[in-house]
């Protein structure tokens, strides 16, 4: 067999004459071309197959890889030996190399051997030696690798790679791979499943004790301990729609069980439970007996339009809301509470800028001397112009500017914007006599600040006299108060601010104490002043609380003694009013007089009786 013009002859003729085991394996010095003695040698398993797809040969490696004769596979149709028509795309592939399209086909296919066993092999399917794709003689070379224990070896690197050493449970990313998967559109739209996923989220409490004590030896046996029976709680939960929820350790106490299909909060509120009453049994560990606890967060919601982000979010969120209950404790995660708590966040994060942009505003609320029902003063209270949330009153947000230290800033602002309006009033009314502005202080600002500089410094600036300035403190501030706040406090009083405690009343009440505090006004708190009034029960008159009557009677005289003067708060009524008149209030203040109002209403009311 000599070549022709047309090039060497393709391997396919050279074997495709006969298909007898003696011509798939030729002898020495039968004239075959050498290659073909190389094909039947091969420690690679090989197969020419024609254009139609069947085996014209196959050299003996892959009839061991596929446990027959290889006289037995001539004939044979290819794909099925190898599995190629399993699915469309690579069937389509094949196809395209059979008809010369396609220069090659590489695939992995896990094939059944007849002793029982299976083996992953790379097939490759491509033109034969001398063969151009789109050629129409001869056919392909299929060749077919057996890569299991690649693949095994894949599998172990995979599994340490992806399971905690510590307790053998899945790991952070392998959590998060099945979480993202469970996610997907196609794993719930699926006739007949819930559509929902559910979160367990917990970790250990007082863990970090244990490891410190005790050793991280005794933590990791421990850990894994855990593990053990968070599995079992997962195992005999019994769920006949899907199967067991994924038990996954996070990082060091931190585990969480993953419910697919979940069917409602009932099925994790019951898993969670199971799981708390499982840690509470204490642990033998190398002859030590310990106990311990966990804080569960529980999510469980509609796994369309869910992330892996926003559910771990969550879950954290309510994690950290069981810790804040009490600890060894499951808590549901709550909508409204989670938005309350990024309400938060949102005014937290934008505070100190809100101040530099001009959105925060005074607002005052007269203060009217019970003796002839004239304005005496102001209180300022401030409002917050929020871009997003509208206006807020201060119980939104000076909480949060108290933890991170804006109330510094804002008190210097507030500060400042009421004694210059105080002044303006002044130098307006020029006949009527002048009114004090009230301002309330927070503790921080007397430790973070220079409270008694500011104080002049601004004094000086808006050139108003220091007896029209008062500064409110709570009680609860106030009472105790030593070192660096009792002596601003003094060196203030002295430069002829007034001092005002605010809510007297709801804290320590000493007014032994406030003798030796330069103190100079009580502010009653409102919960008093509302036992003066009248109220309706079930249309009878009810008449007023006789002990807040004489509580506030013997507060106001003992004040008096002090050489105290005494504000009374909430006053809503003509009958709260009349009644503190008469046992010797100074001043009131309350919806009955003004609620907070902007400071050109303030200069209508100079000199009228309220």
């Amino acid at each position: 067999m000599s070549g022709t013009s047309e090039g060497p002859t393709p391997a396919a003729d050279l074997i495709r004459p006969a298909v007898t085991e003696s011509n798939v394996q030729p002898s020495p010095g039968t004239g075959a071309p050498p290659y073909v003695s190389a094909f039947s040698a091969a420690p690679l398993a090989m197969a020419v197959v024609d254009r139609e797809g069947l085996v014209t040969g196959a050299n003996a490696a892959l009839a061991d890889l596929l446990g027959t004769a290889p006289g037995e596979l001539a004939g044979a149709v290819a794909a099925d030996l190898v599995d190629l028509a399993s699915d469309a795309r690579t069937w389509h592939a094949y196809l395209e190399v059979l008809r010369g399209r396609q220069a090659r086909l590489r695939c992995t296919r896990r094939l059944k051997h007849p002793d029982g066993h299976s083996l992953w092999a790379q097939v490759t399917v491509a033109p034969l030696p001398g063969e151009e794709p789109g050629g129409d003689r001869g056919g392909v070379l299929l060749s077919v690798a057996d890569i299991s224990a690649h693949r095994e070896l894949q599998a172990r690197l995979r599994h340490l790679q992806m399971h905690d050493p510590v307790t053998r449970l899945p790991n952070r990313t392998l959590f998060f791979e099945r979480l993202s998967a469970a996610l997907e559109a196609e794993s719930y739209e699926e006739s007949g499943t819930t559509g929902r996923i559910g979160l367990c989220y917990l970790d250990l409490d007082g863990f970090k004790a244990i490891n410190d004590t005790l050793g991280h030896r005794v933590g990791d046996k421990l850990l894994a301990a855990v593990a053990e029976r968070l599995t079992r709680c997962a195992e005999e939960a019994g769920y006949a729609r899907s199967s067991p929820p994924l038990v996954a350790r996070l990082g060091g106490d931190e585990f969480a069980l993953l419910v697919e299909d979940s069917t409602g909060t009932e099925q994790l509120a019951d898993l969670a439970e199971s799981v708390l009453e499982s840690l509470r049994a204490p642990f033998d560990l190398s002859g030590r007996r310990l106990s311990v606890s966990a804080s569960i967060g529980v999510v469980e919601r509609q796994a369309s339009g869910t992330t892996p982000t926003a559910l771990m979010q969550a879950a954290d969120t309510t994690l950290y809301w069981a810790k804040a209950d009490g600890k060894d404790r499951w808590t549901l995660f709550d909508p409204e509470r989670n938005a309350h708590r990024m309400t938060r966040q949102a005014l937290a994060s934008t505070l100190r800028p809100a101040i530099e942009r001009g959105e925060f505003a005074l607002e005052y609320q007269p203060l009217v001397s019970m003796e002839d029902g004239l304005l005496r003063g102001v209180e300022a209270l401030i409002r917050w112009n929020h871009p997003q949330f509208g206006v807020l009153a201060p119980n939104r947000f000076i909480g949060l500017a108290e933890e991170d230290g804006s109330i510094v800033p804002l008190g210097r602002w507030i500060l400042a914007t009421a004694c210059r309006q105080a002044r303006a009033w002044q130098v307006a009314h020029p006949d009527e006599p002048p009114i004090f502005v009230s301002v309330n202080v927070a503790v921080r600002q007397v430790w973070d600040s220079d409270l008694v500089a500011d104080v002049a410094r601004i004094l000086g600036e808006t050139e108003l006299a220091p007896h029209l300035l008062q500064l409110e403190l709570t009680e609860s501030a106030v009472m105790g108060s030593a070192g660096r706040p009792l002596q601003a406090l003094q060196a203030l009083s002295d430069m002829g601010v007034r001092i005002a405690i605010d809510d007297f009343g709801t804290g320590y009440s000493n007014l032994a104490y406030l003798s030796r505090l330069p103190v100079s006004v009580l502010k009653l708190d409102g919960s008093f002043v509302r036992g003066f009034q009248y109220e309706s029960d079930n249309n009878a008159a009810v008449p007023p609380n006789p002990a807040d009557e004489v509580v506030v009677e013997a507060m106001i005289q003992l004040a008096h003694r002090l050489g105290l003067t005494v504000t009374a708060e909430c006053v809503e009524t003509l009958a709260q009013a009349s009644r503190l008149r008469s046992i010797g209030c100074d001043t009131g203040q309350g919806w009955l007089y003004s609620r907070p109002v902007p400071p050109d209403r303030i200069s209508e009311l100079l000199g009228v009786r309220v």
